[in-house]
């Protein structure tokens, strides 16, 4: 069985892979205080109430996009795993040329999704990852990364509106039943998430332009249910989308 960890700056995504079935995930907060011992105590719990026993791992692969993380994770893996872990970074084999203009720059998880994305959708195509930034991330119809566009995620526009004013509260990001809100509350989730969407959208069009009208759009990330549905352009939302990326990038280093 293989191990799956998909590292953001929000929230970490454990997947356990039974071939090429995924078997079991976890969506966690990521933190950068946690040691190596609660990172393997709170796996060894996933485990047991999943009924799964952790010697059935045999291998596992890491994307992180937070750097001091990596020797924690790796510690964890080899005291309660006894594996070595495989991180996506540069050097790993993942069968998809970047186009980017210093590819190292580009965040393991963008390649991960844009692996996947190109594996169960074909090229050329658009993954829009809702973490803690938006991510938009275009590949070719000959599957390439060819780069794409950062965006601040709806959490942090949230967080920035009641952090910087003195009156507005804090609020629940989700769909509000009509656009004219009735109260403060529902006046900035109005804005929060229908401003989102014509962002969301604008940048697609706009994307759409230049890979051509049937490209495929994913949507992948904490927020893509909630933001894809509102979309008109995205046609796919895969929850699962990076654990498969990681699943395939260990397929072809194995």
């Amino acid at each position: 069985m293989l191990l799956v960890i998909d590292v953001g700056n929000t929230n970490t995504v454990l997947g356990v892979f039974d071939g090429n079935r995924l078997a079991a995930d976890w969506r966690l907060e990521t933190k950068q205080r946690q040691t190596a011992d609660e990172y393997g105590i709170l796996a060894r719990n996933l485990f047991a109430l999943a009924e799964m026993e952790v010697s059935r791992i045999q291998h596992i692969v890491i994307a992180s996009v937070v750097p001091p993380l990596n020797s924690v994770l790796e510690q964890m893996a080899v005291k309660y795993f006894r594996l070595k872990p495989l991180f996506v970074e540069p050097g790993v084999k993942t069968g998809m040329p970047v186009l980017y203009d210093s590819p190292a720059d580009v965040g393991a998880d963008r390649i991960v999704n844009a692996v996947a994305a190109y594996d169960r959708y074909g090229g050329p195509a658009i993954v829009v990852d809702f973490g803690t930034a938006t991510t938009f991330d275009a590949i070719s119809a000959k599957g390439e990364y060819l780069g794409g566009v950062i965006a601040p995620g709806p959490g942090i526009s949230a967080e920035a509106l009641f952090t910087r004013t003195a009156r507005l509260p804090r609020v629940e990001i989700k769909s509000p039943a009509r656009i004219i809100g009735t109260s403060t509350v529902t006046s900035i989730q109005s804005g929060l998430y229908y401003g989102y969407i014509g962002m969301i959208d604008g940048i697609l069009e706009r994307m759409l332009h230049e890979l051509g009208a049937k490209t495929k759009i994913i949507a992948t990330g904490g927020y893509a249910s909630l933001f894809g549905k509102g979309s008109g352009r995205i046609q796919h939302i895969d929850a699962n989308l990076t654990l498969e990326g990681l699943r395939l990038i260990y397929e072809k280093n194995k």
